[in-house]
């Protein structure tokens, strides 16, 4: 995705193309509210995880500060919850073998991020869904709901 720039994430963990398509969003839906229409619903830009764990996030918005992520967090508890997460703190996490956390450089989506949200909340997590997609993308039959 083109060159990064030294930021507060070290450069490691975000694009100048991603920054700037995050920013725009964050722009856009204050925009919106200023104006009194609705907030959109944006696809999420990026996709964050775990290299060593089900920990998962997708970021739609990067706040005004930089470092203020918004999208869907999921640290692998089946419980996936929309909300605004620190790209600092992604960046600093220290994971064994030297591992941190990563971005999906092959991450694309058409889904909004109200979709991922109620689909990563039926299957308990933002991985499972993202399966479901590429099973219902590819025409096969997807997994029973449990219960």
């Amino acid at each position: 995705m083109g060159k990064t720039k030294e930021r507060r994430d070290g450069g490691k963990l975000l694009s100048t193309e991603l920054h700037a398509t995050l920013s725009a969003n964050d722009e856009a839906r204050r925009a919106a509210v200023m104006a009194g229409a609705v907030e959109p619903d944006f696809v999420p830009i990026a996709k964050f995880f775990s290299p060593v764990g089900a920990a998962t996030w997708l970021a739609t918005e990067l706040g005004e500060d930089g470092d203020t992520l918004f999208g869907l967090a999921d640290l692998g508890f089946g419980c996936p919850e929309l909300g605004s997460f620190s790209l600092s703190e992604l960046a600093s996490v220290r994971l064994p073998f030297g591992l941190g956390i990563e971005r999906d450089l092959g991450f694309a989506s058409e889904v909004p991020l109200s979709g991922w949200a109620a689909a990563a909340r039926r299957a308990g997590s933002i991985i499972t869904a993202e399966q479901n997609f590429r099973r219902a993308a590819r025409g096969d039959e997807l997994p029973k709901p449990k219960g």
